[in-house]
């Protein structure tokens, strides 16, 4: 489901084309907000907006693969759609391998546009529910004690309740008691479950 705020970055030197493109967003009811160079952007880049990009590949000053370069350091941003001359398709490819959503030459056809910002924004809306998501979880191995995150470490090693007692030192009810609160604090419904917010938090 994609985010009633999200905007749509349009970065362009050539007014006409930013003019075109917002105007085109506005007439589907997408906010819109233009953007003469790539240095501009940046300069209003805020990772907790949602929406996506619509950049140039080759501008004066920053190119759009370079502005996308920066961007990629960042833990969150909008995905790019990449607009191009004819000469520029070698730049836009690399842009699409680096990540871009896709890439439109120009003139470009409205409607191939705009499906192009329906799946960005899509894109967007799904990546940032995996990031919110990613959070909750980390909050909540926040709330484990040392002993806790021990016993759930060993856990997701594929130990047994009676073998992590034997390692520890500690009784195999006490285990049982840890691991019951682990799950609890971590509001896991089975092991699969547990295993699977660990995963996401070693790749996250």
């Amino acid at each position: 489901m994609m985010d009633s705020e999200a905007t749509v970055f349009i970065v362009d030197d050539d007014q006409g084309v930013r003019e075109a493109v917002s105007l085109l967003m506005e007439s589907i009811g997408l906010a819109a907000e233009v953007y003469p160079s790539a240095q501009a952007y940046l300069a209003a880049f805020d990772p907790a907006r949602p929406g996506c990009l619509v950049l140039d590949v080759r501008m004066r000053g920053m190119s759009g693969l370079e502005l996308q370069q920066r961007l990629a350091a960042e833990p969150l941003y909008p995905p790019i759609i990449i607009i191009t001359g004819h000469g520029d398709v070698p730049m836009a490819v690399r842009a699409v391998q680096a990540g871009a959503v896709d890439f439109i030459e120009k003139p470009f056809n409205d409607q191939v546009l705009l499906d192009a910002v329906h799946r960005a924004l899509q894109r967007d809306a799904e990546m940032r529910g995996q990031a919110m998501r990613l959070a909750d979880i980390k909050d909540r191995l926040q709330r484990l004690t040392p002993r806790e995150r021990e016993i759930l470490d060993l856990i997701v090693a594929g130990r047994r309740n009676k073998v992590i007692a034997a390692d520890l030192g500690i009784s195999q009810s006490t285990v049982e008691a840890h691991r019951a609160r682990v799950m609890e604090k971590l509001e896991a419904r089975s092991l699969s479950d547990l295993m699977r917010m660990v995963l996401l938090t070693s790749a996250g």
